[in-house]
């Protein structure tokens, strides 16, 4: 098994995702798109669905499906968004981000009357290849919505005023895999927690000290600009 970070940001780093509308259905199109069946209508659902019924078939759904990709994990951030995602056929990947970029792309345009390409291109793919990468990776998934955060911005360059604080505002954001790795179910149909369930027995204490450490000198060369 190979494991991928994907990466892709709105063309010119604009803003892709404007509102809970916008987040609500890009995480449906993550379990929607992770389908063989191809995609006939990548508009799927109207774009005047609320966020609350986009996402209301999400909670514990079990329907089946010839899923093409493992999701590990997943954040949706203002301008990209960040997947860890290995293969369960043969060019799963690349059919999956096929379906989930032009799906999104379609919802967005249409939403907001607009044309043109709304990705900066195709989606950049980090193999994950030595343990360091592998032990980081989740973390620093996980750790980006504290760009949002006064006092945290800087967690790259190993610079947190408040840990606590910190963990308080993780537990808020729902726009990523975090919770559900916490055992707070948030998109549970969404992602496979067996790869790294089996890693960090107790992720939230796990990340929890990770950011009182910070001990991140060590990967340091993976993290991304």
């Amino acid at each position: 098994m190979e494991l991928y970070h994907l990466l892709n940001r709105g063309v010119d780093k604009r803003q892709i995702f404007l509102d809970d509308q916008d987040r609500a259905r890009f995480v449906h199109n993550l379990y929607e798109f992770n389908d063989g069946v191809s995609a006939t209508n990548t508009l799927r659902g109207l774009p005047t669905d609320s966020p609350e019924a986009i996402l209301f078939d999400l909670v514990g759904r079990t329907s089946e499906r010839e899923q093409i990709v493992d999701i590990h994990g997943w954040c949706m951030m203002g301008n990209h968004y960040h997947l860890l995602v290995s293969e369960i056929v043969d060019n799963g990947i690349t059919k999956f981000l096929m379906k989930l970029n032009v799906g999104y792309a379609k919802y967005f345009n249409e939403r907001y009357k607009r044309v043109g390409t709304l990705f900066q291109g195709r989606t950049k793919r980090i193999l994950i290849d030595n343990d360091a990468h592998f032990l980081h990776i989740l973390h620093y998934i996980h750790l980006n919505p504290l760009d949002f955060l006064k006092g945290s911005e800087s967690w790259r360059d190993l610079e947190i005023k408040n840990a606590t604080v910190a963990m308080q505002y993780l537990d808020q954001y729902r726009w990523s895999s975090y919770l559900d790795y916490c055992g707070k179910k948030n998109f549970p149909s969404v992602i496979t927690k067996e790869l790294f369930g089996d890693v960090f027995r107790d992720y939230k204490r796990t990340i929890t000290a990770y950011l009182k450490d910070i001990e991140m000198s060590l990967v340091k060369p993976f993290l991304l600009e």
